[in-house]
């Protein structure tokens, strides 16, 4: 009982300023500019979403249904993914990384194009490196290599095309959304 209420407190009292704070806005131009050079080299589609808490909705069915919360933390990322519109790529290639600071989360969501082709243990263990960064305190290195991962593997499924993708081929912000 108290594990699960110092949960909903972390939840509650951690917001975007968190956020914010782990993710400056110098560091969020620099993802930015990582996410942009990695799309020029295939032609999926890359997401960065950081999340500080749960909204009340999704802490709710984790006390009234007892559901575990890596399975509320899975849905979310679910929900951002089609929120975001990384689910509506041309191609079906697009992928979001999914990070939620009040549980040290991690989630990779990837489209039924690159599901297909990538087996979700290479997702869970580029979750578990960006994991050791964010213990280590390195939210930034941590989000870097994830997204440097990925390209790797959406190159090698969807290269762009004479090697390099074009700005018109951009369909979805390369910003990071902090939250």
């Amino acid at each position: 009982m108290l594990a699960t209420l110092r949960r909903l407190w972390r939840h509650h009292w951690m917001d975007e300023s968190d956020t914010r704070r782990l993710v400056p806005p110098d560091a969020l131009e620099r993802l930015r500019r990582r996410v942009a050079e990695s799309e020029a080299r295939h032609t999926g589609q890359l997401r960065i979403c950081v999340e500080a808490g749960l909204p009340s909705s999704y802490l709710w069915r984790h006390l009234r249904r007892h559901l575990p919360m890596r399975r509320i933390v899975r849905e979310r990322a679910l929900m951002m993914f089609a929120k975001l519109g990384v689910w509506d790529t041309e191609h079906n290639n697009g992928v979001l990384i999914y990070l939620l600071l009040a549980e040290h989360a991690i989630e990779v969501v990837a489209d039924r194009g690159v599901a297909r082709a990538v087996e979700p243990a290479a997702w869970q263990a580029l979750a578990d490196r960006l994991g050791s960064s964010l213990h280590a305190g390195d939210v930034e290195q941590g989000l870097s290599q994830a997204v440097d991962d990925v390209s790797a593997r959406l190159a090698a499924l969807f290269p762009a095309a004479g090697g390099r993708s074009t700005q018109a081929s951009n369909e979805l912000p390369d910003e990071p959304v902090l939250l």
